[in-house]
């Protein structure tokens, strides 16, 4: 069967790099035959209220705040004003909650309060004493509150069974925003028969419009893990697109302010560190002790203003592995530094024209972030020293400082539509960028939106050359509760720059489409199964095709949680004034059925390009396999294992040398964790990382990289923390003081290259 497929491939046309193809035209109809009937077909499009309105609460002020123990056992005389009517998202949309729950709702002068009651067999509760942020794996349950009931953007506050803390801000049409932090008290208790979790969030940590009556929106959750269950109130259905539109009415809150809110977050961080001298072979001692503070100021109760002097932009957490090896294009790392990661979803753009890690060693910074009736703002100004550290002493802008400034705002409109501007400026020496953008989200109906984007930079290099270009993105996106459709549609022109952002191809005309059908059956072990498809096609801007692919999958889930996915890739490249096709099978698991341990794996084969070769040899096609493996093991509820392994190779196809190794890929990370406390923990983490090459076919040195480090942490709350870590990396290297050079590299075994031990240390005063 796959003989007479690959005949019939072979026989295929092959398109070649002089084919011609109308792009432009078919964009135009994509547009006319998708996108135009349904603006038209949309009779809601035009409302000027907000979102529908699928429930209704009213919450009164408290004389005494609520405890945890008046909860426990028999309920208190609040189960008067109890919600319990909870309806499942999934696995069974509209479904009544499998297991009894109850959340009671107040507030005082100062907090906003809710405590929830959750029934359950205590031994299917799982509950681990973890990280902030940690708890994705557990039992838990939340409040999403959107206090400018915009049904824009909503703040999420997640609790576990033992008081563990979760908090993000979900944005309509974006991901959620995890890296939100704010001060709020928690608490959570087993019992006999579940578990009761208490929340008090400080209207100072919110930000809503002043006036004496408040009218917010709110939704509550639970996930039951062993279920693979997450129910609402009100009915957050599948059903239609959007989620903080369907969030319940909120009223009953009268005379609260966040008062005068002020925060000031002092650091000091001392580094002591002995680096590889890779000319002498020498570790020299290098100190280092630098303090600062952060301001923020709260303008209106809306109005975000962060102003900080000598910042503290250092990343306490290292990157994730990822393979680098052997890629095209360019690979995302996030940025995790406290100051970009808070109010990021500001910037944010279809198109990624503010991509934050490009500021590398900034010296000062300024923003400003919010809300003003309808429109949303966002504005930030910085410099950053990397630009001139990095050219040679003899440049006359060695040492100088690169400047930027970055500007969003949207207005929003109708029902969870919006319109968004964008323009951002990078200077340094004589060079500059300007780039300028505008960009819609359209509500069409309850199931269908579109968003469109359009962009155009202007630069000068700093010897003088300028250019400038357009970028243009398109989205049409269906989803329900068992069909979804995305088409994309992107041009970006060959001079479009954006030195700020993250764009990995340039010169392109492409078009995306995805299709999934899932059948969700109501009872039983299995929740979900269908297949997907995906296909792109990517055009120069002349009409030239570039490479194309199709996708085929097929998945299932399971209660547990559990599932797995079976995958078909096939594709056409033209690189290198080749014609590339290639295949690829692989398979993906994971599972969650045990409460001590979840794991994953995934394995996969084909054909891939060896797009990097060795000199005098052009690029060509390749064997490939991949595979990855991990698992997180909890021995106790205190403790958590981490272990992922990733492997890839490439082989020869080369009749005469046919599967001898191009290159072999290994990367393995080990992660442990003890939580003492809520607030104080310790956390160790080794890499290792191999590229073993076959330096007469791919052009790449042979490297091994073991880094191990071992952070303690104490954190009260976010903004008052103390960070202790160590640190030391090894690789190949040979260092011999009598030879020439120094240190060599690409030989073995391993020989120390650093070593690190850092104390970092902030304090959040709040005024």
């Amino acid at each position: 069967m796959r003989q007479c497929q690959a005949r019939q491939l072979r026989n295929r046309r092959r398109p070649v790099r002089g084919d011609k193809f109308q792009v432009a035209p078919l964009g135009m109809y994509m547009l006319r035959t998708a996108v135009v009937p349904l603006l038209v077909a949309s009779v809601g499009f035009g409302e000027s209220n907000g979102a529908q309105s699928l429930g209704q609460a009213h919450v009164a002020r408290a004389l005494t705040a609520p405890k945890v123990e008046e909860f426990v056992g028999d309920l208190s005389p609040r189960t008067a004003s109890a919600i319990s009517d909870f309806r499942q998202r999934q696995p069974r949309d509209g479904a009544p909650v499998s297991l009894p729950t109850s959340a009671f709702l107040s507030y005082d002068d100062k907090n906003f309060y809710v405590v929830f009651v959750c029934r359950d067999d205590p031994a299917l509760v799982r509950a681990r004493m973890a990280k902030r942020e940690d708890i994705g794996d557990d039992d838990s349950v939340s409040v999403y509150l959107d206090t400018f009931a915009d049904s824009q953007r909503a703040y999420q506050f997640t609790v576990n069974p033992l008081g563990i803390q979760r908090d993000s801000v979900i944005t309509e049409g974006q991901k959620p925003d995890a890296r939100f932090d704010t001060v709020w008290r928690s608490e959570g208790r087993l019992t006999p028969d579940g578990y009761v979790v208490w929340m008090a969030i400080p209207f100072k940590s919110l930000r809503f419009p002043p006036g004496e009556r408040q009218t917010w929106r709110i939704a509550l959750a639970r996930y039951i893990p062993h279920n693979n269950e997450t129910a609402f109130w009100p009915h957050i259905s599948m059903k239609q697109q959007g989620f903080v539109q369907q969030m319940a009415v909120l009223e009953g809150i009268q005379n609260v302010s966040p008062g005068r809110n002020v925060q000031l977050i002092p650091y000091f961080t001392a580094t002591d560190a002995r680096l590889l001298d890779w000319g002498s072979g020498k570790y020299p001692a290098q100190q280092e002790y630098r303090g600062g503070v952060d301001a923020k100021v709260v303008v209106r109760n809306a109005l975000t203003v962060d102003v900080t002097a000598n910042p503290d932009f250092s990343q306490v957490e290292s990157d994730d592995p990822q393979v680098t090896v052997n890629q095209r294009f360019e690979v995302f790392f996030p940025d995790k530094r406290p100051f970009f990661i808070e109010n990021a979803g500001y910037f944010e753009t279809p198109i990624n024209l503010f991509f934050s890690r490009r500021i590398a060693d900034p010296q000062f910074g300024a923003r400003i972030t919010g809300k003003a009736g309808r429109w949303a703002i966002g504005a930030l100004g910085m410099d950053d020293r990397a630009p001139g550290k990095r050219l040679a002493a003899s440049n006359p802008y060695y040492q100088d400082h690169a400047v930027v400034g970055v500007a969003r705002v949207q207005r929003e409109f109708a029902k969870d539509s919006r319109f968004g501007a964008f323009v951002s400026s990078r200077d340094f020496g004589n060079s500059w960028n300007r780039m300028a953008s505008v960009d819609t989200r359209l509500r069409l109906s309850p199931t269908w939106y579109f968003t469109g984007q359009m962009a155009r930079s202007y630069d000068k290099q700093l010897n003088g050359g300028k250019r400038e270009g357009p970028a243009y993105w398109a989205d049409l996106t269906h989803s329900s509760t068992h069909f979804t459709y995305t088409a994309t549609y992107t041009d970006i022109s060959p001079d479009f720059r954006a030195p700020l952002g993250f764009v990995r191809r340039t010169d392109i005309r492409q078009t995306q489409h995805y299709a999934g059908y899932f059948w969700r059956p109501e009872g039983g072990k299995v929740l979900s199964y269908g297949p997907s498809f995906s296909a792109a096609w990517n055009w120069l801007r002349d009409g030239r095709l570039q490479d194309r692919y199709w996708n085929g999958s097929f998945s299932m889930d399971f209660s547990g949680p559990s599932g797995f996915t079976l995958n078909r890739y096939d594709a056409l490249e033209f690189y290198w004034n080749q014609n590339f096709r290639y295949a690829r099978s692989d398979a993906s698991f994971y599972s969650g059925f045990l409460r001590w341990l979840y794991f994953y794996g995934s394995y996969g084969q084909g054909k891939g390009v060896n797009y990097n070769p060795a000199y005098g040899l052009d690029p060509y096609l390749a064997l490939t396999r991949n595979a990855s493996f991990g698992f997180t093991l909890r021995p106790t509820p205190r403790a958590r294992i981490e272990e992922y392994y990733y492997y890839s190779w490439l082989g020869n196809r080369n009749p005469a040398s046919y599967g001898a190794s191009v290159y072999t890929n290994h990367l393995f990370r080990t992660k442990v964790n003890y939580q003492f406390t809520r607030a104080l923990s310790v956390r160790a983490i080794v890499d290792y990382y191999t590229l073993l090459p076959d330096a007469s076919m791919i052009n790449e040195t042979k490297s091994k990289l073991l880094t191990g480090d071992v952070l303690l942490t104490y954190m009260l709350h976010p903004g008052t923390a103390l960070h202790i870590g160590y640190n030391r990396r090894y690789e190949n290297v040979r260092i011999d003081p009598t030879a020439r050079p120094v240190v060599l590299y690409g030989v073995s075994p391993l020989d120390l290259t650093g070593g690190q031990l850092f104390i970092k240390l902030s304090y959040l005063f709040r005024y």
